[in-house]
């Protein structure tokens, strides 16, 4: 401050002594004071808003302190002004001195002055609003504060604060907007100090907490909130008063079972100075339960969603129960269990008649959160249930409708029935309180129950839950459905498909046979894979494997058919690449519906033992495997290079076949894709683990071989059918074939009737030799009429006596009916019926007529 000089000049530049008493000269600075410190720099605080002037003043209003503030304020510098009275400073009276005027303009009345003196001294203090000349010559709008002392001398002064008015009306207005929105806010709000002490709540913050502000002021959150949040809340302000950093809705809970969303933030001055925090609350009890309805909603949709998925892809009943009791705990129930009419599982009929007490029922599926002997009793899996009609499950049963148990009242209600239950006895030891029993219908009827509970401090089932539940049960119900047909559809496509394969395969001489037929998994119907073991003319064999596509009743009848048409022209003696192609023309009118085409694989090979030739062809089928046996070395395993052809059904190309000397005793393995097939794995994989298995495990027991290639079937497989058609191929005993070339000459009959009649007799075979005798002799006549070059005779001592007459003529012989004087004609006649069978199969040279006879039965 500036205190007055021994001598001043006044704004009119008129030099005046110093008034007594005013101490010594000092232009700027305090006099007879000692030397104040320097001034603070803080900024910010309400003191820095509001500006305040402090001036000084003697009895007479002449100015003997003028701050800094005030020189700011006004312009004036404190040597223009102390020592001169404060009146020329007022406006009151006069007109404000034009803008930019350095100098004041005398006040022509002091009356002001004077009055605000008197007031002092009557009343020792005096406020008003006054206007004041700036040094520019503008006027100040001010509120003064003056108050009358006494110093230590006896001494009366005045000090005056003054502020801007405009400053006051700003802070005012700002306090007037602010304090209302404190008070009337709905929004909780809170002001602590740096201790984390309430220092200033609204009237809804102390609704919320239901603490009165008396009660609130000068306590810690501990002492105030509910119990449940205080420490999550302590932690909260601690951190945002140490870093600064906001918080914003953070919800926790709050009193009676509601939730709180709570903001925080730092308060701090202008300076940066930390002054404490404020809070904001706002009760979103209802956002929480709504959001809660939104979240229990979108985890039921979730849990449907789930077992949908879940379900969706399987056909098998017991698995469809066992995943939808485990899909439901612990994301609904603690405990479920599924319980199914006892002919569901097997593809039954559907329940007909209504249920009764000795109604057969199965559990068939169970879920719990837990394990143990308790659990056991009350869920056991697989066992016999019988449904009590006066029950609530018996109930569910008749009427279809669900039932909902919602406390323990209700359940202990509810079992009173069954005082000696072991099942029930377990349930209550296992604190359930809550139970829905909900019908799993299908087409009207009720297959079974879902049965779900909960146990524990977990919520009882409402109605909602109910609804839930039944939803489950009606989505699971019909994937249960589902697999029941499914299941009929499947068994009646394998009983169909098992009763035309083979039931039982011959056994040719020379030749030793085993044989598998696995059906698709569980997630696959029945397939049209086949094999067949046709015994031939002369000891030799057919054997056959084939695949139609597709599954299902379509494709195993088709399989049937095929079958059957290859056994049919295999009697006709037709060579492997002929039959298939005869296959494939019949292929529409065997395949029945062709709406959406066919296909099938097929691979047939033909071997005779009395020469170990073999004579393979192929329609679009993996190729066979072939097994040499070896001597010094690891057995050799081969995959047959045959024309691989395309699959029956398509067409437009020729069949080929390969023949080969097959040595004694190798091993023939005939397969479909089934056995080498897997998903994500080339082909050729496959076959080469087919070739790794066969070659470490040489082929002593065929039955063991099977085995192990069913063993090596890859886990990523297609479930696709398997039949696997494995055969040792040998020769005949030795002296078992005779054979013969005639020239073309009349002595070739002759000599054909000695050999064989020779033969026979070597072969104690004396009760066939007149009839052999008089077919062949039939035969070579006929050959030697027509053919006109080298005639063959063979015979061949296996199951039956073969024998056969060959001759270059490609063109079969034809039956005639001989008249009653016609002396040719009947040699065919002749043979048909004094033979077993016979018939005619073309060569590469030329034709063979063969025929049969039964060996005698020996003594």
């Amino acid at each position: 401050m500036t205190r007055s000089d021994d001598s001043t000049e006044d704004p009119e530049g008129t030099q005046h002594p110093a008034q007594p008493g005013t101490g010594a000269p000092h232009a700027h600075g305090t006099v007879g004071l000692p030397p104040l410190p320097p001034a603070a720099t803080t900024a910010g605080s309400l003191l820095d808003t509001l500006r305040l002037a402090v001036v000084m003043l003697d009895t007479s209003g002449r100015v003997l302190l003028w701050s800094p503030l005030a020189e700011e304020m006004l312009g004036w510098a404190g040597e223009h002004i102390v020592g001169r009275r404060v009146g020329t400073l007022l406006a009151t009276g006069a007109r404000p001195a034009p803008r930019g005027s350095r100098r004041l303009a005398a006040v022509p009345s002091p009356g002001p002055t004077e009055r605000i003196l008197e007031e002092l001294l009557r009343s020792g203090s005096w406020d008003g609003v006054l206007w004041l000349r700036h040094r520019d010559g503008h006027c100040v709008q001010v509120e003064a504060r003056a108050s009358m002392l006494v110093d230590g001398d006896g001494r009366q002064f005045v000090l005056a604060s003054v502020a801007e008015t405009s400053r006051i009306r700003t802070l005012e207005h700002d306090l007037a907007a602010l304090d209302p929105l404190f008070d009337s806010s709905p929004l909780g709000v809170a002001i602590f100090d740096t201790d984390l002490r309430y220092i200033r709540v609204n009237d809804a913050l102390t609704r919320m907490n239901g603490v009165p502000r008396e009660q609130t002021l000068g306590r810690r959150v501990e002492e105030v909130v509910h119990k449940d949040a205080a420490e999550e809340l302590a932690t909260l302000q601690r951190h945002v008063l140490a870093t600064g950093r906001a918080v914003i809705d953070v919800v926790v809970p709050g009193p009676a079972s509601g939730w709180r969303s709570v903001s925080y933030h730092r308060l701090e001055d202008g300076a940066g100075r930390v002054l404490g925090i404020s809070c904001t609350v706002m009760d979103v009890t209802e956002r929480q339960h709504s959001a809660a309805k939104i979240e229990r909603a979108r985890r039921r949709l979730a849990l449907l969603n789930d077992v949908g998925s879940r379900l969706a892809d399987l056909l098998d009943v017991r698995r469809i129960a066992e995943q939808l009791a485990q899909t439901v705990v612990p994301r609904f129930s603690d405990y479920s269990g599924v319980i199914l009419h006892a002919n569901v599982p097997d593809g039954g009929e559907l329940p007909g008649a209504p249920y009764g007490d000795t109604t057969e029922m199965r559990q068939l599926g169970i879920g719990a959160i837990k394990e143990g002997p308790l659990v056991e009793r009350m869920l056991g899996l697989g066992k016999v249930i019988q449904v009590d009609r006066a029950s609530i499950f018996g109930a569910v049963l008749h009427t279809g409708r669900p039932a909902l148990v919602q406390s323990p009242r209700e359940l202990r209600e509810t079992i009173t029935t069954y005082p000696g239950d072991p099942k029930v006895q377990a349930a209550v030891d296992l604190g359930i309180h809550s139970l829905i029993v909900a019908p799993l219908l299908a087409r009207g009827i009720v297959l079974g129950l879902l049965v779900v509970s909960r146990a524990g401090g977990r919520e009882p089932f409402d109605a909602e839950d109910l609804a839930l539940a039944m939803e489950l049960a009606d989505r699971s119900a019909a994937a249960l459905d589902n697999a029941r047909l499914y299941i009929r559809e499947r068994e009646g496509a394998l009983m169909l498909q098992r009763s035309l394969l083979p039931q039982s395969v011959p056994e040719p001489p020379g030749v030793e046979l085993a044989f598998r037929y696995v059906p698709g998994s569980s997630g696959a119907a029945a397939g049209g894979d086949w094999f067949d073991v046709i015994p031939l003319a002369g000891g030799r064999v057919a054997l056959v494997v084939g695949d139609v596509i597709g599954h299902g009743l379509r494709a195993a009848a088709t399989m049937g058919r095929l079958r059957t048409a290859v056994r049919t022209l295999a009697a006709m003696e037709m060579a492997p690449e002929e039959l298939l192609r005869r296959v494939d023309d019949l292929g529409d009118d065997l395949a029945g519906d062709t709406a959406e085409g066919w296909t099938a694989t097929c691979v047939y090979a033909v071997y005779d033992p009395s020469t170990r030739r073999l004579t393979v062809a192929r329609a679009g089928h993996p190729p066979p495997v072939l097994v040499v046996p070896g001597t010094d070395r690891a057995d050799d395993v081969r995959l047959m290079d045959i024309p691989a052809g395309v699959p029956l059904g398509v067409g437009g190309v020729e069949f080929e076949s390969v023949e080969l000397d097959v040595p004694d005793r190798g091993v023939l393995v005939l397969y479909t894709d089934g056995l080498i097939e897997a998903r994500d794995e080339d082909i050729d994989v496959g076959l080469e683990r087919l070739r790794a298995v066969l070659a470490r495990r040489p082929p002593h027991s065929l039955e063991t071989t099977c085995d192990d290639l069913l063993a090596t079937l890859a886990h990523g497989r297609e479930p696709d059918d398997v039949a696997l058609l494995v055969a040792r191929l040998g020769g005949l005993p030795e002296g078992s074939t005779a054979a013969w070339t005639f020239a073309a000459e009349p002595s070739a009959v002759r000599r054909a009737r000695g050999l064989v009649r020779d033969t026979l007799a070597r072969w104690e075979l004396r009760e066939l030799t007149d009839v052999t005798v008089l077919l062949v002799s039939e035969l070579v006549t006929n050959s030697l009429r027509y053919a006109h070059g080298p005639i063959g005779v063979r015979i061949v001592r296996g199951t039956s006596l073969l024998v056969e007459v060959s001759d270059p003529l490609p063109d079969p012989p034809r039956e005639r009916s001989a008249g009653a004087e016609d002396e040719g004609g009947r040699g065919l006649q002749l043979v048909a019926r004094a033979s077993r069978r016979w018939g005619t199969r073309h060569g590469p040279l030329g034709k063979t007529v063969w025929f049969e006879l039964t060996l005698p039965v020996p003594a």
